[in-house]
């Protein structure tokens, strides 16, 4: 691999052991994958957990005087203050919480708390080559903006933050982008869940190739259904790149999408049977619930107004706990609407800087969640919550009556 004076100096210490530490992990990365040079990139997110192996990273470069050369925008951590008023968690994981967002805000990172940097907070242009961990957001930069990115580790994401560089392997190179399986929809694309399901059908498809799907039916996904999507195939599978025929940028016609090479015969074709038999697939369960988890990842603003026009104002069952995660900037419009007190007085609360994946949840392990997105039941399942997987409208009557059916 390739360095420059500069960068060798850095590996040499130079500017520091923490730098030196960042260094050291991107040369490794890049000599692993046979990467020829590093590249800038003047964007990246850090997708930390406020787990211990992220956290200790992070203090380990800014222990060492490192401090991000591109500031990073971050993952959620959870809302310390708010929700332990709510739910009792160890002293070890509130001070874990909060040496997380300590050493993130130190080492100069961007403190968003979002797990869906790409809608707002940290958009990339066409073709800018970035460093975005997070398993929703990578695939939603490379495939809906077009925009260059690995699937990136908090720990690697962090390194290129403070360096300003990442290596040159990977999505970063266009015969990396090139479709690499076929797949037709013809099943009917109603509402963001549909999305999510679908992209569920097509990780465990394609696993971390890069699949290229043809719709039979016209459809105009939005900017929602484009997160669930990927978000979705990253967890049924390994896709951090895919393409649409006709309306993702690098797939403007089928030959485009394969790099200008004839297309292959699809290799599945995925139906309205297929998303229903996906759905039960994931989750049959029925019967009282204590939750109702949404916001994986982080709702917008127009699906909270979604939530308002399904509750019509009934209010939430009394042995149900209505929690809507959401990105800071939908938190606060749902605030300044009154949407959010709104809600509030139905038994449906906001809140912003929180993951599903933190032990602010534990006490509802063990009972019945109800959640639109198998990424949160993945999620919360191994932390001892089984999750019935419903379509928005169908949550929110669940939250209503106090139990799922079928």
């Amino acid at each position: 691999m390739k360095l420059s004076d500069e960068e060798r100096r850095t590996l040499d210490g130079e500017s520091g052991v923490g730098a030196q530490k960042a260094m050291e992990l991107l040369v490794a990365l890049g000599k692993t994958f046979d990467a020829e040079r590093l590249i800038g990139v003047r964007k990246a997110h850090v997708a930390l957990s406020g787990q211990e192996g992220d956290t200790y990273w992070c203090e380990l470069l800014v222990n060492g005087g490192a401090k991000c050369a591109v500031p990073p925008t971050t993952n959620p951590c959870w809302d310390v203050d708010g929700l332990t008023k709510v739910y009792d968690v160890t002293t070890y994981e509130r001070d874990l919480a909060l040496r997380t967002i300590d050493v993130y805000r130190r080492i100069g990172a961007k403190l968003t708390f979002c797990c869906t940097p790409g809608l707002g907070t940290n958009v990339p242009f066409f073709g800018e080559n970035v460093a975005f961990s997070e398993s929703s957001a990578t695939p939603y930069v490379n495939s809906v903006i077009g925009a260059r990115s690995n699937r990136e580790s908090s720990i690697s994401a962090l390194a290129a933050a403070v360096i300003g560089k990442t290596p040159l392997y990977g999505y970063h190179l266009d015969e990396n982008r090139r479709g690499e399986m076929l797949i037709d929809v013809e099943a009917e694309m109603k509402d963001s869940y549909d999305w999510g399901i679908l992209g569920y059908c097509t990780g465990a498809i394609a696993g971390a190739r890069n699949p290229v799907l043809r719709f039979k039916k016209p459809v105009r996904p939005s900017q929602e259904d484009f997160l669930y999507f990927g978000a979705e195939a990253a967890t049924s599978g390994a896709v951090a790149m895919y393409h649409m025929v006709g309306l993702t940028p690098e797939a403007p016609t089928l030959n485009a999408a394969f790099g200008n090479r004839q297309a292959p015969a699809p290799e599945s074709v995925i139906t309205d049977k297929d998303l229903s038999e996906t759905e039960q697939k994931l989750s049959a369960s029925t019967g009282p619930i204590n939750l109702v988890m949404l916001g994986c990842p982080h709702y917008t603003y127009d699906q909270i107004l979604q939530i308002e026009r399904y509750m019509n104002g009934r209010r939430v069952h009394s042995d149900v706990a209505f929690w809507v995660l959401a990105a800071a900037d939908a938190a606060e419009l749902a605030s300044r609407s009154h949407v959010r007190s709104r809600l509030e007085r139905l038994g449906v609360y906001i809140v912003p800087d929180t993951c599903i994946d933190e032990p602010c949840w534990k006490s509802f392990e063990g009972g019945l969640g109800v959640t639109d997105s198998p990424k949160c039941a993945y999620y919360r399942e191994r932390r001892g919550q089984p999750f019935a997987i419903r379509r928005l409208a169908d949550c929110v009557e669940a939250a209503v009556l106090g139990r799922i059916g079928r």
